[in-house]
């Protein structure tokens, strides 16, 4: 009985454990396998970014005060954020890495940047 690569059916050749006739039919075969996960990661790693641009662009003196109106024009999503710190009085900042904000009455936020301790 012949072995046979599960990407592209030839014969393969070489060791009784093989799945694969080259190294470029494995990294088809895998890259097809993960696919959907890979554009999942890609997708939120790239809103998380613009999130950060947009917060470091409105807050470039580390404390700063914004609007959602002027978050969302610029193309903020509240969805993705990268942490949560809640403060001893109860108070919930949402962070994007080292960029964070704070909601506050009537559609304001305020804008921080997280120091190294």
């Amino acid at each position: 009985m012949t072995k046979r690569c599960l990407e592209c059916n030839e014969e393969i050749k070489g060791r009784a454990d093989k799945k694969f006739c080259s190294d470029y039919c494995r990294n088809v075969y895998h890259n097809q396998l993960n696919r959907n996960s890979k554009n999942l990661i890609r997708n939120t790693n790239n809103r998380l970014r613009k999130n950060y641009r947009i917060l470091e662009e409105l807050n470039p003196a580390e404390k700063s005060k914004s609007t959602k109106n002027q978050l969302l024009n610029k193309g903020f999503s509240f969805d993705y954020i990268t942490s949560i710190y809640i403060t001893k009085k109860g108070t919930i900042y949402y962070f994007v890495y080292d960029q964070g904000y704070l909601p506050l009455e009537n559609d304001y936020f305020a804008l921080v940047k997280k120091l190294d301790s």
